[in-house]
């Protein structure tokens, strides 16, 4: 070696065997990870029925939340060098931020699951016909005699399933009832259920849209949306436990029922606008 040549310098490297050397936010990283697989196995184990009979975007989310949370383990664990740089820090906590968020959010969305006696009534027999799809359920009457359909919204995060007791006797009353299977549970992603019912049963002239919590928000709003003539309108207005968001005495041009409990403090009659009125029945036919 001449006198102007100079030795290479190498990177130190770690002593074979030996553990990679990890900082705080490492550590924090996968443990945000490995919350993530646990809330996913927590939904799926309390929530599973309402998850598979419900829109399949919550399983969506819950496949993005659990690949990505194993990602997140293996990524944090894996061997590597240790890089600085104060801007590769800040997009680590960053990312620690938004994906604890995320995973606060996937837990609060897990579905509150149907109990008896609505899932009896989930069941076909000689009078009502059940039938699922990804986005609602039927409660179509075998002996359909009346024009009037009715589009349910379930309250945030409520398993559709949940209301078939309730409705059912509509639909044993010869009325085509239908319960909107909202994205995430959520009825403000739902708002087009009332199209989509129309679409799907032209037969039916008139319709009644009802919901339960938020969903009665949405369905005030879809029955104001609605047009009052033409082809399929929205004669009644149906609220369980809701209001609508705002005063719609001036644009609704339907009946009104609003039914709440008294021991209710939050959806109370005062609150309820336009004035509750009694509904007409909805029978048309003899």
């Amino acid at each position: 070696m001449t006198d102007t040549e100079s030795e290479p310098v190498t990177p130190t490297t770690r002593k074979p065997g030996s553990a990679p050397r990890r900082d705080a936010l490492s550590w924090i990283g996968c443990a945000v990870a490995i919350a993530g697989v646990l809330i996913c196995l927590w939904a799926i184990t309390t929530s599973l029925a309402a998850i598979l009979h419900g829109n399949p975007a919550y399983a969506v989310l819950l496949a993005v939340t659990l690949v990505a949370s194993a990602t997140g383990i293996w990524w944090t664990l894996r061997p590597r060098a240790r890089r600085g740089g104060g801007w590769r820090r800040t997009g680590r906590i960053v990312l620690i931020v938004l994906a604890a968020g995320w995973l606060a959010l996937t837990a609060w969305l897990r579905p509150y699951g149907a109990v008896e006696p609505a899932l009896t009534a989930m069941h076909s027999d000689t009078t009502v016909t059940i039938s699922e799809t990804p986005t609602q359920i039927v409660l179509q009457p075998r002996k359909a005699d009346d024009s009037v359909g009715v589009l349910f919204q379930p309250g945030a995060l409520v398993d559709a399933r949940a209301y078939a007791a309730v409705l059912r006797p509509l639909a044993e009353d010869g009325h085509t009832v239908v319960i909107a299977k909202q994205p995430l549970g959520i009825a403000f992603f739902a708002l087009g259920a009332l199209d989509s019912a129309r679409a799907d049963h032209p037969e039916i002239q008139h319709w009644v849209v009802g919901g339960h919590s938020l969903g009665g928000t949405v369905a005030a709003m879809e029955a104001t949306g609605a047009a009052p003539k033409g082809k399929a309108p929205v004669t009644g207005l149906l609220l369980y436990a809701s209001y609508p968001a705002n005063d719609i005495s001036s644009t609704l041009h339907a009946a009104v029922e609003s039914i709440s409990g008294t021991r209710d403090g939050l959806a109370t009659p005062p609150r309820s606008t336009p004035p509750v009125t009694t509904f007409p029945p909805m029978r048309t036919s003899p």
